[in-house]
């Protein structure tokens, strides 16, 4: 095989990878497989789509070598395949709130006036977390905290905080953090803290990319 057609078939390949991430629905999937293994009908209900339509949007995924199915008796199970895939979709992020312009006005007006403060980076938090500067709150369902989480992390769902506060001590910074940069739960989260009285921020990212970045988790 000579050079240039090495090179086609390798960018052919690469080029499959590509159509399977150009559908915001799939894009959507591979963040809740991120937070921990789902099974389809969970993912369709997080979705907001038919089990059929997820099940083939997750076989896309998956011959593209994205996600990573196992089957329980009549059930199938997805995962995400690595990290590498993580980092593709917050570089896929990244490169559009920079290049394109519809993917920034977007995150300015629905996502960046809802935060008064920067957003905490991960080193950042890291070490604050280390000295016990701040109280790190998870607000994900149970069931993706129990799947993997920051190290001392609070759980408490967004839906249960206003019950929960006693397990945040006042007198110290609260960081909550999520699914990823456009999960709106720990925007929810840090409102709900700002107004009592709590002195709140988010993390920038979420805890598949904290977790894709090599940080420790638990």
């Amino acid at each position: 095989m000579s050079t240039e057609n090495l090179k086609r078939s390798l960018y052919g390949a690469l080029a499959k990878v590509a159509q399977a991430l150009a559908n915001a629905n799939r894009l959507q999937l591979l963040e809740y497989v991120a937070q921990g293994e789902r099974s389809v009908e969970q993912l369709a209900a997080m979705a907001g789509l038919t089990v059929a339509n997820t099940s083939q949007h997750l076989q896309a995924l998956r011959q593209a070598g994205l996600v990573v199915p196992h089957k329980e008796g009549q059930r199938v199970f997805y995962s995400i395949a690595g990290d590498e895939v993580v980092q593709l979709h917050s570089a896929l992020r990244r490169a559009g709130e920079t290049r394109a312009a519809e993917v920034e006005k977007l995150v300015r007006d629905f996502i960046g006036h809802r935060d008064e403060l920067e957003p905490i980076r991960a080193a950042d938090l890291l070490e604050r977390a280390r000295k016990g500067l701040v109280t790190v709150l998870d607000v994900r369902p149970a069931e993706e905290f129990a799947a993997g989480h920051l190290p001392g992390a609070v759980n408490i769902p967004v839906d249960r905080l206003t019950s929960g506060l006693a397990k945040l001590p006042k007198k110290r910074e609260v960081v909550a953090y999520c699914r990823g940069p456009y999960c709106l739960m720990s925007f929810e989260a840090v409102q709900k803290l700002r107004k009592r009285g709590w002195n709140a921020r988010r993390l920038e990212d979420g805890y598949p990319e904290w977790k894709a970045a090599g940080l420790p988790v638990e």
